[in-house]
């Protein structure tokens, strides 16, 4: 039964139906009471945060968090905490704030991912395009499907994301390698047989695979992970698939990578500068290798998210909530500071 009166506040926008949902779903716990600040300007914030046990939003200041005197909880709706990680140390210097990081969006990167691989391989873009030219039924001497079956795949890092991935390509003929950091945190059962590996075995796993499917956060362990000798490990048959950050790769390596036909292709949805400048065209390129010429390769705008507007997003959010207002201390997808994630 619910007892500890808990206040949560955004720090950041939502729509009403998002505030609806939580509102749905909090409803049997009448002891939490849910701020949506319609103007989240610091100024306005720094007033309300603090009455606030938790906030949720996405870049808060060492300012606005220093006035959240009550704060016990700050939840991350969004994958990856690195730019979080720097200021949440330094608050937890003199009291304990939790940073939480949210998984909800997981399911659609997974979905992505087999999605990115599946078009590459099926070369399903070059084929989009003839079509829309004109060019009816080209044969295998223009664009050949790469066959998935038989593959060794590879999933660099095990989180939420790469689960999934497990199990949306576990009924094709696949065989699975997998490395992650810690395998203590491996409470379930594998969905398929899979040949596990631990960090300090990275070269040993990228010999075994041929399609390496990325998804690990950003850590002083994880950036630029892979460059030019990883890459040709995974041999001329070599694919890569990247939906996690875009510096876990080097930027200069992959792209020679490609262009030089040490692998056969890539797909990204990840990459290297998020304000580009636009040139004397008007045109913006995230990257500074011009990725775009290349003819082996799927360009993905960062949006492995989408749809934004799903709701069930939110459920992990609505979990932690509930934890907090019956007096569970125990949340799920806490950051651990030290190992980054």
């Amino acid at each position: 039964m619910s007892t500890n009166k808990i206040t949560v506040c955004f720090t950041s926008p939502v729509s009403k139906e998002v505030q609806n949902y939580l509102g749905k779903n909090l409803k049997k716990h009448p002891n939490v009471k849910i701020l949506f600040p319609k103007d989240t300007s610091e100024e306005i914030l720094s007033d309300i945060v603090p009455n606030a046990d938790i906030l949720i939003g996405w870049r808060p200041s060492k300012t606005l968090l220093d006035k959240a005197t009550k704060l016990k909880v700050f939840i991350n709706p969004g994958a990856g905490v690195n730019h979080l990680l720097d200021l949440f140390r330094r608050v937890n210097k003199n009291r304990k704030v939790l940073l939480i990081n949210g998984h909800g969006n997981s399911y659609f990167v997974a979905q992505h991912a087999v999605a990115l691989l599946l078009t590459l391989m099926n070369k399903t873009i070059s084929h989009h395009i003839w079509m829309k030219e004109g060019r009816w039924r080209t044969g295998d001497k223009d664009a050949a499907s790469i066959p998935l079956r038989f593959r060794e795949i590879g999933l660099l890092g095990y989180g939420a994301i790469n689960q999934k991935v497990h199990c949306f390509l576990s009924g094709f003929n696949v065989n699975f390698h997998i490395l992650r950091n810690n395998w203590n945190k491996q409470k379930n059962e594998l969905p398929t047989p899979a040949k596990k590996y631990d960090f300090n075995q990275l070269y040993d796993f990228l010999k075994e695979i041929d399609v390496l499917m990325i998804a690990i956060p950003v850590t002083s362990l994880t950036s630029g992970l892979i460059k030019a000798k990883e890459i040709r490990l995974l041999g001329p048959d070599g694919l890569i698939i990247n939906i996690a950050r875009g510096e876990i790769i080097n930027q200069e390596d992959l792209y020679k990578s490609l262009k030089n036909r040490i692998i056969t292709g890539a797909a990204i949805d990840v990459w290297y500068d998020y304000h580009p400048l636009p040139d004397k065209n008007g045109i913006k390129h995230p990257y500074e290798f011009p990725f775009h010429t290349l003819d082996n390769i799927i360009l993905s705008p960062h949006r492995a998210y989408s749809p934004f507007s799903d709701l069930l997003r939110w459920n992990e959010v609505v979990e932690n909530i509930a934890r907090m207002a019956k007096g569970n201390k125990n949340l799920i997808n806490v950051v651990n500071l030290e190992e980054e994630y």
